[in-house]
């Protein structure tokens, strides 16, 4: 048995039960095609009970639908949320009608204000989808953290290892050079007034509240950001998005929470080894330059560094761990079609990425300053 029938005043309850899957077609097609309708006015569906639900099944349920609503006019509704099978079914068909249209359209010079227009519904298109994006990862989010399972753990260590161990020698590589570029510039000024010993300070505090997190952001946004955003737009190219779909899987828990979640632990432990390098190189130029004694450059070091230098710097790095994620992963999902929108919007994945870290640095400079933090 495949579903359950309950009439109640022109109302007809369907629960679907056991396995709607390829193989039971034809038991379930039998069942639909059984059930009363000659006085049903409204067809309620409660899809929580079926076990499996693949493709298929869910196509033959979209086609049933589809057919009571044209033959009497009848409204149908779901008890719930309604299966994902179905919203990528319906997606499916209003892209090749969209596809087919277009095709048909007799291509016309467009007026400036169509182009106006067109614009922008398309930017509030593409905040809606950003806005119903996030909330799925919120959801998800919160039904991970009442299961192990769900979180994944051993895909989130594997992103931890490819998108922090992996970069390390780079994000050292640039903290060193841009720590001794700002000690080289800051010596050859203060020289002028006597005041060599402030490099120290300039090094210290611009490395760890804000050049540490920033740039190491930066790089893993040029890094990471891009691969989320053409790993998971290449599967969507090979249909393997769909198909987890088709399976009943939920893609964000599979390919974007792992990937925010490696995110978040993986920067902080950079920014640390980035701060790290990049006094190391203060202190080698110092010594090298100025010729100041390594004790007397940790010395004041340690003088330099109020209670909150080092957090102000560090507090930054989840947040900007998940801007890159989800801007990478967002823009992955959104592929369809052909390699060139792959490219284009992997570029915009890391421009967005980029410019939102910015973003939220200058607004958490803000924030400091006006808690004074």
């Amino acid at each position: 048995m495949h579903l359950s029938a309950e009439h109640v005043d022109g109302r007809l309850t369907l629960r679907l039960l056991g396995d709607w899957r390829a193989r039971e077609l034809s038991a379930i097609r039998s069942e639909l095609a059984a059930l009363p309708l000659e006085r049903v006015r409204e067809i309620a569906i409660d899809a929580g009970g079926a076990a499996r639900l693949d493709l298929s099944g869910a196509w033959l349920l979209r086609e049933f639908l589809d057919g009571v609503a044209a033959a009497g006019g009848r409204r149908v509704s779901f008890i719930g949320e309604a299966p994902a099978q179905l919203a990528l079914i319906e997606r499916t068909r209003v892209e090749e009608a969209a596809a087919r249209d277009a095709k048909e359209k007799h291509k016309e010079e467009d007026s400036p204000v169509e182009v106006v227009g067109r614009t922008a519904v398309g930017q509030w298109r593409g905040l809606r989808e950003g806005l119903d994006f996030l909330g799925r990862v919120t959801l998800q989010a919160g039904r991970a953290g009442t299961s192990l399972r769900r979180l994944r753990v051993t895909s989130v260590a594997r992103h931890v290892y490819d998108t922090g161990i992996t970069a390390i020698p780079i994000v050292s590589l640039i903290a060193f050079l841009i720590s001794v570029i700002i000690a080289y510039m800051s010596a050859q000024q203060l020289r002028n007034f006597g005041a060599e010993v402030y490099v120290v300070d300039l090094v210290t505090v611009g490395v760890l509240r804000e050049l540490g997190v920033l740039l190491t952001a930066i790089i893993v946004a040029g890094r990471s950001g891009s691969a989320f955003a053409a790993e998971i737009g290449a599967m969507k190219l090979n249909e393997e998005v769909d198909a987890l779909t088709a399976t009943g899987v939920e893609p964000v828990e599979v390919l974007v929470l792992p990937r925010i979640l490696g995110l978040m632990i993986a920067l902080p432990l950079l920014t640390v080894i980035a701060d790290g390098v990049g006094l190391a190189g203060g202190a080698l130029l110092c010594k090298w330059l100025l010729d100041m004694p390594i004790i007397q450059y940790f010395t004041r070091v340690e003088d330099a560094i109020s209670a909150t230098t080092f957090w102000a710097g560090l507090v930054k790095a989840p947040v900007f761990a998940v801007l890159i994620a989800t801007a990478g992963t967002f823009r992955g999902l959104q592929v369809r079609g052909s390699s060139r929108e792959l490219g284009r919007l992997t570029t915009v994945a890391v421009v967005q990425a980029i410019f939102l870290v910015i973003l939220a640095d200058a607004l958490f400079a803000m924030l400091f300053m006006e808690i004074d933090f």
